[in-house]
């Protein structure tokens, strides 16, 4: 078991430096928060040159390469869902930028209640993640908080505005 991986780990094989977030997984402290800003320039990037429905595709694709680097990661970290792995946290603000309202106001509204429901996990999410294992385990639980997020925004965007 690796307690804390380094820079040394995250290059040694592509799992790793997908699972932990092209190295944002090795910040100090709140990887997953740095996970989930991480989402942000890759969102906007991926933004600018796709159209939302390809762009759908591509975060499907991208989950399904973190339920294999994910889960090649924990198996080499020892821990099934090792804090450093961040990427579950990106594909998912991903998913939560592709439909959230744009608009800073709104995405920094989606950053805290994804983070809340991340952190929290309220049920389902953490029956989820305590029944599934693996990869798929890790990228799913983050789904359904985004899902949750998306749930959350939905409400206050027709409540209120």
């Amino acid at each position: 078991m690796i307690a804390r991986p380094d820079a040394r780990f995250v290059f040694a094989h592509p799992a790793h430096f997908i699972a932990l977030g092209f190295g944002t997984g090795l910040a100090p402290v709140a990887p997953g928060t740095v996970g989930t800003a991480l989402a942000f320039p890759i969102y906007v990037l991926l933004d600018a040159w796709l159209e939302p429905l390809t762009l759908f595709a591509v975060v499907a694709v991208l989950f399904a390469i973190g339920v294999w680097a994910c889960g090649r990661t924990g198996r080499d970290l020892g821990v099934a869902d090792h804090s450093a792995m961040n990427w579950d946290e990106v594909v998912a603000m991903l998913l939560v930028l592709l439909v959230a309202p744009s608009g800073w106001q709104w995405w920094t509204f989606a950053f805290f209640a994804f983070r809340f429901f991340d952190v929290l996990k309220p049920p389902p999410i953490r029956d989820v993640d305590r029944a599934l294992k693996g990869g798929l385990g890790v990228m799913l639980d983050d789904i359904l908080a985004g899902f949750f997020t998306l749930l959350l925004i939905a409400i206050v965007k027709r409540l209120f505005f």
